[in-house]
């Protein structure tokens, strides 16, 4: 594959580049806009070819111009794939002392009754380093899990959208939204489900095991090796429905904002205006999910908690209510903070390897027809 003079000057590697036009270079236009010579492109770089598209925001950035890794191929997925890690893994791990309080709550109520108290009572028994607790199997189960949601997503999304067509796939955009994020977590949820359940262990029951390297070998020893999936039909019900409403939800709030909130065409904003879209959009769609996936939450802490619990138990403990409310308001403020910090981080690594960040645009299949 031959690549142009300029793009073996790129910051970043020209493994991760496929060229879908022989036309197109790497050149960072607008970094020097006055000068002769951009300030990445040698002085024998051609000046007479078609000049690549604007580009905004940082001082310093990876190409923008779409293309360079070209849409919908192997080294496009590997670059989702790779920002899901990203996103997930790193936000999640920031917020476990919330979620440690939360599955608490939701565990012992007449003990964790709030979020304040929940956390004084973790200072008191645990000290500092308690609020951590199962920081690990957080970081390693939901990084498996961001790298399946997302790079499954935009395989699924392109993949229904061909099927559908590009007249269908634009009148329909919702559903492939929606059953593009149902079928990617059936396959990330697989990747979280023995994380999860030793994370749970962990942090509701203090003593079980310090962590990952001890608590896995216990609780395969006390509950057995399927026993770290006996939480992922709960799990299912807690996150597809979650993620359906995450995904579709910000891909239409993203597009609305560009619609009526913003008076300029998507590809002619900032990279920094995009990203703050990203974020907003990920923050609103967060509190749906939230609410949407909460009573299934309640259920999953509490079946990985209590060795052979069943459902019944649960509703019969918990009540209706409980399972509806238990921990709520946490989880809003968790969840809505969270999402958006994912689409956030997820977006800006795509503008960093040089794709265009997500929504806003037509489904895939009305821009790139399925070939056949």
């Amino acid at each position: 594959m031959a690549f142009s003079e300029n793009s073996r000057q790129s910051l970043i590697p020209s493994f991760l580049y496929s060229s879908s036009s022989s036309s197109k270079t790497l050149v960072l236009e607008n970094m020097t806009k006055n000068s002769n010579r951009s300030l990445f492109s040698s002085p024998s770089s051609p000046t007479n070819g078609p000049s690549p598209a604007k580009t905004g925001g940082f001082a310093i950035q990876a190409p923008s111009e779409p293309g360079k890794i070209q849409m919908y191929s192997p080294q496009f997925y590997a670059a989702c794939t790779a920002g899901g890690i990203l996103s997930c893994g790193l936000t999640h791990m920031t917020v476990t002392p919330l979620d440690l309080v939360k599955c608490n709550m939701q565990i012992d109520p007449a003990k964790y009754k709030s979020i304040s108290s929940g956390f004084g009572v973790l200072l008191k028994e645990q000290g500092v380093r308690g609020f951590f607790r199962g920081w690990v199997p957080t970081l390693l189960g939901y990084s498996a899990q961001g790298a399946c949601k997302f790079g499954f997503y935009e395989f699924f999304k392109k993949y229904y959208s061909d099927i559908a067509g590009p007249e269908y796939a634009t009148k329909y955009k919702t559903l492939i939204y929606l059953a593009g994020s149902a079928s990617a977590e059936v396959i990330a949820d697989i990747a979280l489900c023995p994380m999860e359940a030793v994370k749970v262990r962990v942090q509701t029951q203090p003593g079980f095991a310090r962590g990952l390297s001890d608590g896995l070998p216990k609780f395969v020893r006390s509950e057995g090796a399927l026993g770290l999936y006996k939480g992922l039909v709960p799990l299912w019900g807690r996150q597809i429905p979650y993620t359906m409403m995450k995904f579709a939800s910000f891909e239409t709030i993203v597009e609305m904002l560009y619609k009526y909130a913003i008076p300029t065409p998507k590809d002619q904003c900032s990279k920094s205006l995009q990203l703050g879209v990203s974020f907003a959009g990920g923050y609103v769609a967060g509190v749906f999910c939230a609410i949407v996936s909460h009573p299934a939450d309640n259920l999953v802490s509490f079946l990985n908690n209590a060795k052979g619990a069943t459902v019944g138990d649960a509703v019969k403990k918990l009540g209706i209510m409980g399972l509806l409310t238990r921990g709520l308001p946490l989880r809003i403020v968790m969840i809505g903070t969270l999402t958006g910090a994912q689409w956030g981080i997820y977006d800006a690594f795509k503008v960093f390897v040089g794709l265009p960040t997500t929504g806003g645009a037509a489904p895939p299949a009305a821009i790139e027809p399925a070939k056949v």
